[in-house]
């Protein structure tokens, strides 16, 4: 396999790359268990994190594009992909894939150690809380491979980074470490290796023992309040409100509140 799927006692399921030979280079096969891993996650009720990470010292080089345009024999005769192929492969590979991190009502939490490229690097954006070594490297490869972004570049970066930024990663081609990732703002924390196992599972645990559904429609909101205007946004938050008041773990969080101790959220 070269996606490792496993889940804890805690409800994290851990979704790791695992073609260390390529760097963890995504091909289409590691791309469909991924999407299929992240539909599933979003309607099993044991599922309270997913987190995303890579065997082998890297996170993710980026697509296998060597893999993908190797010609193959068929019929005798080697044949490369149709014209049109990445138009008609996108909708249902990265351009799927992305959308489903944003709007998963789950939290997602990547963590990230040596090559985060392309691909790679829009998967640690459209997380919700990324973790890095601080020496890892963040890269859009695009310019100097000849063609153009895709995965979502152009929509994550400008608002994780800026606009200005963003021009100096697809247009320049520069390279981040971990550290320059934190402080622009295209992650959440980057520390040195030896921590960063420690760190990414103190936000894993948080996490998974929070208050689930409300975690969840939170998500929601944040990624709805970026297209809204403030009246549907209010509608918004009233609906998730009502949602929320209506689980099991609110009714905990306000018993905790009361008798003045720490809740302990099942996630209901």
């Amino acid at each position: 396999m070269s996606l490792d799927v496993t889940r804890d006692d805690r409800g994290v399921l851990v979704l790791r790359f695992n073609r260390p030979e390529k760097r963890n280079a995504i091909d289409d096969q590691t791309m469909l268990e991924l999407i299929t891993a992240v539909e599933s996650a979003g309607t099993d009720e044991s599922v309270r994190v997913i987190l995303l990470e890579g065997a082998g010292g890297h996170f993710c080089s980026g697509a296998d594009i060597v893999a993908r345009n190797a010609p193959s024999a068929a019929g005798g005769t080697d044949r490369k992909p149709r014209a049109g192929s990445i138009q008609r492969r996108l909708p249902t590979q990265a351009h799927r894939l992305i959308p489903l991190l944003c709007t998963v009502q789950v939290p997602v939490v990547c963590k990230v150690q040596g090559w985060a490229a392309g691909i790679g690097f829009q998967i640690a954006l459209a997380a919700d809380i990324t973790m890095a070594a601080d020496d890892a490297r963040f890269w859009e490869p695009f310019g100097e491979r000849g063609f153009t972004p895709d995965s979502g570049a152009t929509w994550l970066l400008p608002r994780r980074v800026g606009e200005v930024r963003a021009r100096e990663l697809l247009l320049l081609g520069r390279a981040l470490s971990g550290r320059e990732a934190a402080d622009w703002g295209a992650i959440h924390r980057a520390v040195i290796e030896e921590e960063l196992d420690a760190a990414v599972d103190d936000v894993v645990e948080t996490l998974a023992s929070g208050p689930t559904v409300a975690l969840g429609l939170t998500k929601w909101l944040l990624q709805a309040g970026a297209a809204a205007e403030l009246p549907a946004q209010l509608a918004n938050e009233g609906f998730a409100l009502e949602l929320s008041s209506r689980t099991e773990d609110f009714r905990e969080g306000m018993a905790a509140f009361r008798e003045k101790r720490p809740p302990r959220f099942e996630g209901r």
